[in-house]
């Protein structure tokens, strides 16, 4: 066993190695930057993207973008991706959405996405002045998939003891609590059987399910496809659960064997896949965070985050590129965590929720820049949805956020019809983000509802919030 495990690990890491030199090779020709874009549901990653494309491609203005502001960009233009299996990232569907008359937020992606768009540019500096190309292909991907890259070293003994005691912990407590009861009533090391597996599955996906909404709002949650299946619905490598611990090795033909196959599946056709072909292939990383949600839900939500955040950056392989590593085992060079949907706060907070965000990912930051990695975080709203306002109340005043609620949006009682703007009053960010980290913020104490996208400006952009900021970050680099 050990030595099919050792001979199977070669051939993932010589067919890594074979990919990134080819990748390598065709930069030689063309040069190209791969950039993920993840974040799990809801966090805004489909609207980055449509938002960014629009931008770079239509000439909005995006000032702190240099290569935009200096006017060096000569052309924009959307190409064919280059995998022909992977499926395109469907940028016209998305923007026809934000800007049609009724004017809502494109569908969420379950998938991933390619989208490649040419920028012809002129070169600023020294030797690279003159007529420059730069090839952007966006790998467009479930945050959920990106949650699950931890298992590729872990065992099913392993993932089955630290998830069954994470599931003891604070409020996980009765959300599991079902499934633990019918777990810890099953032998494993008896012989299954497949109705068990199914109800222990089951009843696992229901905890998962429950764990990641409100007002609960939980972030390390892996298996990923267990949330969004898709076409694996129902199948063994879908059909697993954690359980106690049996006596010693895992006896053959018993239960705990049965789900210690199907976890062994999962990660080497699921996961592995999605790393070897697609991961690791990336030379640039941008993770949407919903911060807001998880400050909302309390300090214990806003600490799994911060975990979640620090498991991801450590399999990412990030680090500085040499000549062999560029063609051999390339490195995520730069990683950006964006704290989305900044638009639902006053600008007076959006300086504050970066600084939170960067202290949640402080330690997963401090170990990718040891390696020569560059991790920066921001506050992002790809469209911006909502002007400053001030309320008055009691005499006071206090700074809102003004905007078209979407239809069915309530708040204190208040049921939005779609078409009116209301003035919203957030409620306030604390000045020390150690406070978010430590509890010391009130559950709930945030209010937001969800805005109707805006009308665009009449050039035709959308306003943002620190999207030329990103842009910068991730790509104003290479085009100097």
């Amino acid at each position: 066993m050990a030595r099919r495990g050792l001979l199977a690990d070669l051939a993932f890491e010589a067919a890594l190695s074979l990919r990134s030199a080819a990748d390598a090779a065709s930069a030689l020709r063309e040069p190209n930057l791969r950039i993920g874009v993840t974040g799990l549901s809801r966090s805004g990653k489909t609207v980055f993207i449509t938002a960014l494309m629009h931008a770079l491609s239509s000439g909005a203005r995006l000032p702190v973008f240099r290569a935009a502001s200096e006017g060096r960009i000569r052309s924009a233009r959307l190409e064919e991706q280059p995998d022909a299996v992977v499926p395109r990232f469907p940028q016209e569907d998305h923007l026809a959405a934000l800007t049609g008359e009724d004017r809502r937020w494109p569908r969420s992606t379950d998938r991933i996405s390619e989208l490649r768009l040419v920028l012809d540019y002129e070169g600023a500096s020294g030797w690279r002045r003159g007529p420059k190309r730069l090839v952007l292909d966006i790998v467009d991907y479930p945050g959920e998939w990106l949650l699950d890259l931890p298992l590729l070293g872990k065992s099913w003994r392993e993932w089955s003891d630290e998830t069954l005691a994470a599931s003891t912990i604070g409020r996980r407590t009765a959300i599991f609590a079902e499934f633990r009861e019918f777990a810890d009533a099953l032998d494993p090391d008896a012989p299954p059987q497949e109705s068990d597996v199914q109800r222990a599955a089951e009843l696992f996906r229901a905890a998962l399910g429950r764990a990641r909404t409100e007002p609960y709002g939980f972030s390390a949650l892996p298996p990923g496809r267990f949330l969004m299946p898709g076409d694996l619905e129902g199948s063994p490598a879908l059909t697993f659960a954690p359980l106690k611990p049996g006596g010693g090795d895992l006896v053959p033909g018993s239960l705990a064997a049965l789900m210690a196959r199907r976890y062994d599946a999962y990660v080497e056709q699921v996961v592995r896949p999605f790393f070897r072909d697609h991961f690791a292939r990336l030379d640039r990383q941008i993770v949407l965070v919903d911060l807001l949600s998880a400050l909302n839900a309390g300090p214990e939500a806003v600490r799994d985050l911060e975990a979640a955040m620090a498991d991801v950056l450590a399999v990412m392989r990030p680090g500085r590129n040499s000549v062999l590593t560029r063609i051999f085992r390339p490195r995520i060079e730069k990683v950006m965590f964006a704290a989305a949907k900044a638009d639902l706060l006053h600008s007076g907070d959006h300086d504050r929720i970066e600084a939170l965000l960067r202290a949640v990912v402080e330690r997963a930051s401090l170990r990718a820049e040891s390696r020569g990695a560059t991790v920066a975080a921001a506050a992002l709203a790809s469209v911006r949805a909502t002007r400053d306002a001030v309320v008055k109340e009691g005499g006071r005043e206090f700074p809102a956020v003004l905007g078209t609620p979407e239809a069915g949006e309530t708040i204190d009682g208040r049921v939005f019809d779609g078409r009116s703007e209301a003035a919203i009053d957030p409620g306030e960010l604390p000045q020390d983000p150690v406070a978010a980290l430590t509890g010391r913020v009130p559950e709930g104490s945030l209010r937001f509802v969800r805005f109707r996208p805006p009308a665009r400006r009449t050039d035709g952009s959308f306003p943002h919030i620190r999207l030329d900021r990103v842009a910068e970050f991730l790509i104003g680099d290479r085009m100097t």
